[in-house]
Formats: C-alpha cells, sequence, structure tokens
C-alpha cells in the first residue's frame, strides 16, 4: 500500500499550480525581450553590447552566419535610423529557467544612408540567462514577401 500512497502524493504534485517563480521568469523573459527589439531600434549600442552575448550566432535573411559585431554595426550604423514596429504572432517560450526564446513577425522601415527601406520578416531571439543577466545567443532571421498575407 504504501507505493499507491506514494503514487498518490505524487500525482497531487503533478496537480499543484505552478509556482509564482515560474510566472515572473516568463515576465523577465518577455521584459528583456521587450528591452532588446527596443534598443536595436533606437540604436543603443551600449545596451546591445551588453545584451549581445559574446559567441552570438546571428543567421540574416540570406541565411548567412556572422557574430556579435556584425549584428551590432547593423542596427547602430550611421545615417540609419528605424521606424517603430509592430510585432504580429508574437511568441514567447521559456525553454527551461535559465533559457528561453522570443519570436514574432513583423515590418521594419526606415531608412539607410538616406534611402528609405522596408521589410517584411520573421525572427527568432534565443536567450541564456547568467545570474540575473539575460543575453541574445542566437538570432535567426526569415525575410518574407511583403504582399503575402499576415499570420493570424
Amino acid at each position: 500500500m504504501r507505493n499507491y500512497g506514494a503514487a498518490a502524493v505524487a500525482a497531487m504534485l503533478i496537480l499543484l499550480p505552478v509556482p509564482a517563480s515560474a510566472e515572473d521568469g516568463v515576465a523577465g523573459l518577455r521584459a528583456f525581450a521587450d528591452a532588446f527589439d527596443a534598443a536595436q531600434i533606437a540604436q543603443d549600442r551600449a545596451a546591445l553590447e551588453r545584451m549581445v552575448a559574446d559567441d552570438l550566432v546571428f543567421i540574416d535573411g540570406s541565411g548567412k552566419r556572422y557574430g556579435k559585431a556584425f549584428f551590432i554595426d547593423g542596427w547602430t550604423g550611421a545615417g540609419d535610423d528605424y521606424d517603430p514596429v509592430a510585432l504580429q504572432d508574437r511568441v514567447i517560450l521559456p525553454l527551461g529557467k535559465d533559457a528561453g526564446l522570443a519570436s514574432a513577425e513583423t515590418i521594419l522601415s526606415g531608412r539607410s544612408a538616406g534611402k528609405p527601406f522596408r521589410v517584411r520578416i520573421r525572427f527568432t531571439d534565443i536567450f541564456r540567462r547568467s545570474g540575473d543577466r539575460w543575453q541574445a545567443t542566437y538570432i535567426h532571421v526569415t525575410r518574407m514577401a511583403i504582399d503575402d498575407p499576415p499570420a493570424p
């Protein structure tokens, strides 16, 4: 009977609500993802240097692999500025207590070297936490046709 009792206790523990700390983890991941997106649009090089891991893997819209310097330089180029973005079909997904991802679709527009541009992308950012500090460790961007219907 003791085995049945232990099984019953284990079954009840599975049904307990998720502790608040798990929700705090999702909120912290979402807050970091929001701040990371804002730092890119604001061209905040200092924030990006802190928020991007030195070993970043960045796959751009053409499928080429780059690192941290290329990624940050791409967002902070002289003569570039970005319009505010609206994220669609956004997903924030914890991948354990110290990892998670943020993914969304958006139209990115602004001016580069004084010329207007407008591209539609879907991106996935993977974040890793060390202590209380989140950093982007992997970013993958897919270019999409602007005339495709947006995701639901």
